[in-house]
């Protein structure tokens, strides 16, 4: 790890699944700087879990912290995060950085899926996550955000996804929320006063064949269909427990 300075911290985590001749999945790559830590935890069958333990609060203002993930082919990968991630303001008002960066191989799985990010009031925070999926490869990936804590406002959130399949793109999209956004952010255009938000993309290479049907799952929840193979739930929630809810209950009827 870089020491921390007035412009932050920098550190990177990094995870490389394999299979093994058996089918089962290692970790030949399981590093992690501080304040991101890195722990295998239980798993079933072939694949291989991760667990993301934060070390210490954050990502504090002027901070850059990077997580990466390769998948190798023939390897199943699941990785989530032991508590959600906070966005805090730092001393000298400097915004911090998030990126994340996914790599999955043909015939390879990986199901991403952390805890809530919520942003504090008076931080700023950039969000980027790239996912590379190989075509036959198969991706869950599911980001929740959460705008202020409990009778708070929000920080100044801003995050871009994308997601490539078989080098084209399949969704690149980007959302600027709280103090300084573009006006309307909290509009009925947008958000329409709601303080979670999230969103649950599949890629799997049997919606090629057999893709699931568009749908509304809840007045403020829907199912859409992505070029190629892929899906796209999309939902806005009062609070984080309902918005878990409502993807968890997607995911659960999703092929």
């Amino acid at each position: 790890m870089n020491p921390a300075s007035p412009a932050g911290v920098r550190a990177r985590a990094r995870i490389g699944a394999r299979a093994d001749r058996y089918g089962r999945t290692v970790l030949p790559v399981l590093e992690g700087e501080a304040p991101l830590a890195l722990r295998r935890t239980r798993a079933t069958g072939r694949a291989a879990q991760v667990t993301l333990v934060g070390a210490m609060s954050g990502p504090l203002g002027g901070d850059r912290l990077t997580v990466e993930a390769d998948v190798g082919a023939g390897a199943s990968l699941g990785v989530g995060s032991a508590a959600a991630t906070i966005a805090l303001p730092g001393q000298d008002g400097a915004p911090a950085a998030y990126d994340v960066r996914l790599t999955v191989a043909a015939g390879a799985e990986l199901r991403w899926l952390p805890e809530q990010l919520i942003s504090v009031q008076g931080s700023e925070l950039r969000v980027t996550t790239v996912a590379d999926v190989e075509a036959g490869g198969r991706l869950v990936l599911r980001e929740e955000q959460v705008l202020g804590r409990a009778d708070e406002d929000p920080g100044l959130l801003r995050s871009r996804l994308t997601v490539r399949v078989g080098g084209r793109p399949l969704l690149d999209q980007e959302l600027t929320c709280g103090p300084g956004a573009p006006g309307g952010w909290d509009g009925p255009a947008v958000l329409g006063g709601h303080r979670a938000l999230g969103q649950l993309i599949l890629v799997d290479p049997g919606f090629t064949e057999k893709p699931p049907a568009p749908t509304m799952l809840t007045p403020h929840a829907s199912l859409t269909l992505l070029p190629g193979p892929g899906a796209l739930v999309t939902a806005l929630s009062p609070n984080a427990l309902h918005l878990r809810h409502t993807l968890d209950e997607a995911l659960h009827h999703l092929p």
